[in-house]
């Protein structure tokens, strides 16, 4: 080092966290869950998994075998189901992940 001291930027607000939700169109756990982000304010990409098979190829090895929808990813971790979003929610903690 050079004895001068390091400046870090300060953190950014405006990183929106990557959320991704796969469901079917006929599923009223994937509108519940939908509504609540929506109402977060934070954008999302939908992936429809009944109108493409290797969409849900794709979400069944993300989300380790489970076939339910939906299933919910904030910065590619999966965090569940809808019930697991509302758990998150009630326990105070979905506000930390989608920062």
């Amino acid at each position: 080092m050079d004895g001068n001291p390091r400046v870090c930027p300060p953190p950014r607000s405006d990183i929106m966290p990557k959320i991704e939700i796969y469901t079917k169109q006929t599923c009223s756990y994937c509108v519940r869950a939908k509504q609540l982000l929506d109402h977060k304010k934070v954008k999302y990409t939908e992936i429809p998994v009944d109108q493409d098979p290797k969409e849900l190829e794709m979400m069944l090895l993300r989300a380790e075998g489970r076939r339910t929808v939906p299933q919910i990813f904030i910065n590619d971790q999966g965090i569940g189901g809808c019930d697991d979003l509302y758990a998150l929610e009630s326990a105070g903690k979905l506000d930390n992940l989608l920062k």
